[in-house]
């Protein structure tokens, strides 16, 4: 096994990760199965890790003037249970379907979108939400829509030396209701075949059927895979949009 760090602080996190370029880990609910798939087709070695659950300053849901902030570190769980306002709706129903309680105790925010996967359940209520994501380095400190941090299939705009610190939402964007609904073999424990999440606002956003999580106004252009084809995908998510909004008119 690589090296192994779990500062305390933000600042430690930021010296380690630019001095020996470990790779930062939250949850580990995505990198600990990686690692484990890697090693068992004989991958030489494991990579240092940075652990960032020792910094409790990355946790919690709190409002700032006319921003909520959402901690990296937050864990699904409580988002799950505690949604601060009637915007946060979706992400607490995209909550309660992220894998089996265990994950959703374990699992992180932050993690979720720094893994950039096309099926990541987080995406599509943060882009309802109008969200940007914080990233700190030793550089300082910089703010990006989600829309410009995910840039496609595992790919991200976070440079090497940066930590995910913090998901920004404009208080007024969180205060309309939101459903979010999801398609897979089951409901839980499943990769999304297509995800929605909609607001009483208008905005309704599409996951799992284009390599990035996209408003649905911006269009949908779905993928085919092992899990459902493009056309289906289409027609699921025409159909998930419909439901969504039926909830939200009720």
């Amino acid at each position: 096994m690589g090296n192994y760090w779990r500062p305390a602080t933000l600042e430690a996190a930021l010296r380690i990760l630019g001095e020996e370029s470990p790779r930062p880990l939250a949850g580990g609910t995505d990198v600990y199965p990686a690692l484990a798939q890697a090693a068992a087709w004989g991958a030489a070695e494991a990579p240092a890790l940075l652990d960032l659950t020792g910094i409790a300053a990355l946790r919690g849901v709190t409002r700032r003037g006319g921003v909520w902030r959402i901690g990296a570190l937050t864990p699904w769980a409580a988002l799950r249970d505690a949604p601060p306002a009637p915007g946060f709706r979706a992400l607490a129903e995209a909550a309660a379907q992220v894998g089996g309680r265990q994950i959703q105790a374990r699992g992180t925010i932050g993690g979720n979108l720094c893994n950039a996967s096309p099926a990541a359940d987080g995406v599509p209520p943060l882009l309802i939400l109008d969200a940007s994501v914080e990233l700190a380095s030793r550089r300082g400190q910089r703010v990006l829509p989600l829309r410009a941090f995910l840039l496609g299939n595992r790919r991200t705009a976070r440079a090497p030396d940066e930590i995910l610190t913090a998901i920004l939402v404009p208080v007024e964007a969180a205060e309309a209701p939101s459903v979010f609904l999801k398609l897979g073999a089951r409901r839980h424990l499943v990769i999304s075949i297509a995800m929605v999440a909609a607001s009483a606002n208008g905005r309704v956003a599409v996951g799992a059927c284009s390599e990035v999580a996209r408003l649905w106004e911006e269009g949908v252009a779905p993928i085919g895979d092992v899990r459902a084809s493009a056309d289906y995908r289409r027609a699921a998510a025409e159909e998930l949009v419909a439901r969504a909004r039926a909830r939200l008119a009720a």
